[in-house]
């Protein structure tokens, strides 16, 4: 049965103890693929997933997670790696696929590669370049999730680890222009938990201004 995207936010929850069955493959390219087709901003498509699947990797994400259960029982941890000096890069490639799918004009591509410069400058004297790359590499772990719970999957988002830990066990212990943004076990639930239930809307939803 194919679930609708109210359908997989509704019954999503957050599993942390996994049956050792594998991933098939193709579940998991179409899980990738889906990821990234989160937005970002300027379309910089500042974030890159690294899939860690064998036992030694998983060990070195289990102690940079101080322990928990998730990396030692999933058959697959995805780490999601923001990437905020992304628009320093060649983006030719995105503007030609852009260009090719009549998403985007020659003018409209001189324009924006321009604009998107002059905003990334402006983040970086702000120093918020690693806040918006973490940003855009959240949505996508999020766009993962709700694909999983639609394809029978289960996952955890996972923020308690050691950044330079889990660098490390990714190979880019050296690379002080990337950031880890959130780790996302993945597999089959060895275990079924109840919705803990939400607060009423009132709580938390307002118009117009905080608090109202």
């Amino acid at each position: 049965m194919t679930l609708s995207v109210a359908d997989a936010i509704r019954s999503r929850r957050t599993i942390r103890h996994y049956r050792p069955d594998p991933i098939a493959e193709a579940a998991l390219a179409s899980l990738l693929a889906l990821a990234v087709e989160a937005p970002t901003s300027w379309n910089l498509q500042d974030r890159s997933i690294v899939v860690v699947a064998d036992a030694e990797g998983r060990a070195r994400l289990t102690r940079a997670t101080g322990g928990q259960p998730q990396p030692q029982e999933a058959p697959v941890v995805l780490v999601f790696v923001a990437e905020p000096q992304a628009w320093r890069e060649d983006r030719a490639d995105v503007y030609d696929q852009a260009s090719r799918n009549g998403a985007w004009s020659d003018e409209f591509i001189a324009g924006f590669s321009a604009e998107s410069t002059e905003f990334q400058e402006g983040l970086e004297k702000l120093g918020l370049l690693r806040e918006y790359a973490v940003k855009d590499a959240m949505i996508a772990a999020s766009f993962l999730m709700l694909a999983a719970t639609e394809l029978g999957l289960a996952t955890s988002p996972m923020n308690g680890w050691d950044e330079a830990q889990v660098k490390q066990a990714i190979g880019i212990g050296d690379r002080d222009d990337l950031a880890i943004a959130l780790l996302v076990s993945v597999g089959h639930p060895a275990e079924h938990r109840p919705h803990p239930g939400r607060r009423a809307l009132e709580r938390n939803i307002f118009r117009e201004r905080y608090g109202r």
